[in-house]
């Protein structure tokens, strides 16, 4: 159905632009590099978590990616954004913690679409 693949794929970019914008944050932006050390994780994890984010972004847009490997990169995207939930409320307060919580929900009703979509 048309409506569904509209949903999908509206939920879908906004997800990833939200996840792949802070990707190439993490190499190009001294706040968001300082931002890393605020939070206490070492400088070569905002290296991995910026390639892995680029990769997966790739993996969730391209049709032609196979399903089992679609669904990884979910997987891989929803860990991202719970752990970002998690760091941010831990060490800023719940204000900031509330951020992450939007690219998850988009992520999250990106991949029911996914599943609507696929089996259409």
């Amino acid at each position: 159905m048309k409506r569904n693949k509209i949903i999908y794929w509206i939920t879908t970019v906004l997800a990833m632009l939200t996840g792949a914008s802070t990707a190439f944050m993490y190499f190009t932006s001294p706040k968001f590099i300082e931002g890393y050390k605020h939070l206490g994780f070492p400088g070569y994890f905002r290296i991995e978590l910026g390639i892995a984010k680029i990769v997966g972004l790739f993996l969730i847009l391209i049709p032609t990616v196979p399903a089992r490997i679609k669904e990884w990169a979910y997987v891989g995207f929803g860990i991202t954004f719970t752990s970002a939930i998690i760091a941010h409320g831990i060490v800023d307060g719940p204000g900031l913690a509330v951020i992450p919580l939007i690219p998850l929900v988009l992520l999250i009703i990106s991949y029911v679409y996914y599943h609507k979509v696929k089996s259409e």
